[in-house]
């Protein structure tokens, strides 16, 4: 591995301007695919194995001509104080506005609150229903643009018009000023960490051209593959962080060589060789956490983490040849401006702060473990009082009018107004459908939580019914999940004695069982993420108990991350500093992203700062000398790497959407708690009590297990390096 990357560094540099080419080339044409590709398929609402599912499914089929999905907008009217939404006045603007909304190519129906008695008891709040023929993402401008005409125009009445539903949502932004300030600030960290603003700019221009073949590829493969117009957002993130760092690593290196004397063109070779190694097996390992999403089940989870995975694995190329051909054309400008000034390259320090720092936790290995795995634990309890849900309109700013809806009908109709229960009954084995579909209602209707029913509607051929239940607390309460597991638990009996079955639906239904099926997924993904990169890691450390250590340390990283999450955006500490306006459970699938993703980025840290301890260790340190080798030469990267990363997982704070600001945060804090915490506290006071044992390996899985070089050994044998070092002559012809 190392000999084969060190040659594809050195062709790189010296092939220079066709790598560059090709990889403009790329970008080319999968930009120019992206442009012609045909609009996306989104299907990311299919979620197989679920009850609530399986009744969309049977809704369709035997509702013919209706979609569960397609686009709705429900207007809220709330009458000014002191007067009711039933006046002459109030009741002919909303009937225009109904009226005006109807007429449309799109428009499926637009029923009045006074056809559908949608008026709440004390006349002061009612709401509309208009429902389109297409999904949200197929409304034209035309149909938009009608509705908010009707809604400005009612609002000249007086009456306070608010539209929840599909058809204007507004659509989650990635970060936006937030996520460039982020980008900045690692901008600011890589001139701080290199002392160059061409090695400061070499990794961010290369993450860039990594994340548009990326984006451009997933564009351009988007209708093909049905992925969502959300799938992007993870590769973004992943892309971006991931291209910064491993361009780090192996610009951090080639300086390094070039600090021992080595030519650019040999110092290119011998920084992908080597870190080049540790940038490989890194990305497997944030590949395997990410394609092991698969393992939960939700096709929208999958194809986040496909893409990610993808935009992670055209990071590694782009590090892997990119970098070095780019260092070829600027392979002094690279070097810090001591470096520059003086005419040749400063090696680290033997007392710089990385080593300082290993020595102190060396001579106190037993108080640092105790105090890391105290600290984070702490930082964890939270996690024992952790709720999953699916972030709803009540999530949202009340800047947004979904959200402004969203509270008006909780106000006007009671907390679980805005999330009704969808009760679908197949009674075609039933000897009287209308019988069995009455005797389900009062059963439903008799169930403790319920507060109303609307009247069931039948299918064509009088074998299916739906009605709404609603219940009497908010879609996100615990007393709501308690209410849909009772009516599925007397669910048998009413069956048997009508003949009839029936499941429970709706949008509340279905994230519940959203949650529950990623919370059951949870414990398999963990054995086979874990499983599968501590192989791996074991194959790269020649070792069984680093990578077993590796595993323990992240598993505290991410419980303390998850803690952390739970008491901001559920418990609702220091909320407002980052823009949370309500409080709530936790997405359901935050502890899959974030055991995933934090998994494979922790390995990044890993991979890099153990393989040079490893490399030390078998070029002859002690145990103890080579903890302290590896964090001279990588703890200022690491570092600067993972605040790199926490800027731009921090910039998705900045998201109006629930559900990203949610992802930006627990990915930010993981890295920083994995980076600070676990790498630079407990990986060394463990390596510090293990010594020797840590990097002990069985004789006989020695010889079974392929062997990597990732530490570089095999370079030191290569000709051409023997060359360069002793002959001037060979040391002009490599630079150039």
């Amino acid at each position: 591995m190392a000999t084969f990357l060190y040659r594809l560094g050195r062709t790189a540099f010296r092939r220079r301007w066709y790598v560059a080419l090709i990889w403009v080339a790329v970008l080319a044409a999968v930009g120019f695919g992206a442009a012609k590709a045909p609009a996306t398929a989104d299907d990311s609402n299919s979620m197989p194995g679920i009850e609530s599912q399986k009744a969309f499914d049977l809704m369709e089929q035997r509702f013919p001509g209706t979609t569960a999905d397609g686009a709705n907008a429900r207007i809220v009217f709330v009458a000014p104080d002191g007067q009711k939404i039933t006046a002459a006045d109030n009741k002919k603007t909303i009937e225009k506005l109904v009226d005006h909304a109807a007429d449309g190519s799109q428009v499926a129906s637009a029923v009045s609150p006074f056809q559908a008695n949608a008026v709440s008891k004390d006349a002061t709040t009612a709401y509309a229903t208009v429902t389109y023929k297409v999904k949200a993402d197929d409304l034209t401008d035309a149909s938009k643009n009608a509705l908010k005409d009707a809604i400005a125009q009612a609002k000249k009445s007086g009456l306070t018009v608010e539209a929840g539903g599909t058809a204007l949502a507004t659509q989650p932004s990635a970060g936006g000023s937030a996520e460039a300030i982020g980008i900045a600030i690692a901008a600011a960290v890589l001139i701080i960490t290199f002392g160059s603003l061409t090695a400061a700019g070499l990794p961010l221009l290369t993450a860039i051209i990594g994340v548009g073949v990326s984006m451009a590829a997933i564009m351009a493969l988007s209708s093909a593959l049905g992925l969502s117009s959300t799938t992007g957002t993870l590769a973004t993130m992943l892309g971006l962080a991931c291209g910064i760092d491993y361009a780090v690593f192996i610009v951090s290196r080639y300086r390094e060589e070039r600090a021992k004397g080595h030519t650019p063109r040999e110092a290119a070779g011998l920084a992908t060789g080597t870190a080049g190694s540790a940038v490989v097996f890194a990305g497997l390992t944030v590949v395997i956490a990410l394609v092991g999403l698969s393992v939960v089940g939700i096709p929208m989870l999958t194809k986040m983490g496909l893409a990610a995975a993808g935009a992670v694995i055209v990071s590694v190329f782009i590090a892997l040849t990119l970098v070095p051909a780019l260092l070829g054309f600027w392979p002094n400008a690279v070097l810090s401006r001591h470096s520059r000034k003086h005419g040749q390259a400063k090696e680290n320090g033997e007392n710089n702060g990385g080593s300082r720092w290993a020595r102190f936790v060396l001579r106190r290995p037993v108080p640092v473990l105790l105090a890391s795995v105290a600290a984070l634990g702490t930082l964890a309890v939270p996690v024992m009082d952790l709720q999953l849900g699916m972030p709803g309109a009540e999530s949202k700013p009340t800047s947004t009018t979904e959200r402004r809806a969203y509270d008006d009908l909780a106000k006007g109709f009671g907390p679980g107004f805005n999330g009704p229960l969808s009760i679908v009954i197949d009674a075609k084995n039933a000897p009287d459908p209308k019988t069995a579909v009455k005797a389900i209602e009062q059963k439903i209707k008799a169930t403790d939580g319920i507060v109303s029913l609307s009247p069931a509607r039948f299918n064509p051929a009088g074998d299916t019914a739906v009605f709404s239940a609603v219940p009497s607390t908010a879609p996100t309460s615990e007393k709501t999940q308690d209410l849909v597991k009772t009516i599925r638990d007397e669910r048998p009996a009413t069956e048997a004695s009508t003949g009839a079955e029936f499941e429970v639906t709706g949008t509340t239904a279905l994230n519940i069982d959203i949650a529950q099926k990623t919370q059951n997924a949870l414990i398999p993904y963990l054995i086979v993420v874990v499983g599968l990169a501590i192989l791996l890691l074991t194959v790269v450390f020649r070792s069984l108990l680093v990578p077993v250590k590796a595993a323990v340390g992240f598993l505290l990283s991410v419980l303390a991350a998850l803690g952390s999450v739970v008491a901001v955006f559920q418990w609702g500490w220091l909320a407002s500093l980052l823009g949370v306006e309500t409080t709530g459970p936790i997405m359901s699938m935050m502890p899959i992203f974030l055991v995933g993703i934090v998994f494979g980025l922790a390995m990044d840290y890993e991979v890099f700062l153990v393989a040079r301890m490893r490399e030390a260790y078998v070029h002859g340190d002690s145990p103890h000398q080579a903890v302290e080798t590896g964090f001279r030469h990588s703890a200022r990267v690491v570092a600067a790497a993972a605040l790199i990363m926490t800027a731009v997982f921090s910039g998705f704070i900045g998201a109006g959407e629930s559900m990203i600001k949610m992802i930006g945060f627990g990915l930010a804090i993981a890295v920083l708690f994995d980076a600070f915490v676990i790498r630079m506290a407990f990986v060394p006071a463990a390596l510090a009590l293990l010594g020797k044992a840590a990097w002990w390996m069985p004789h006989r899985l020695d010889r079974i297990l392929p062997k990597v070089d990732v530490e570089g050994e095999a370079l030191t044998h290569q000709p051409a390096i023997a060359a360069t070092q002793n002959n001037p002559a060979a040391r002009e012809s490599a630079h150039i």
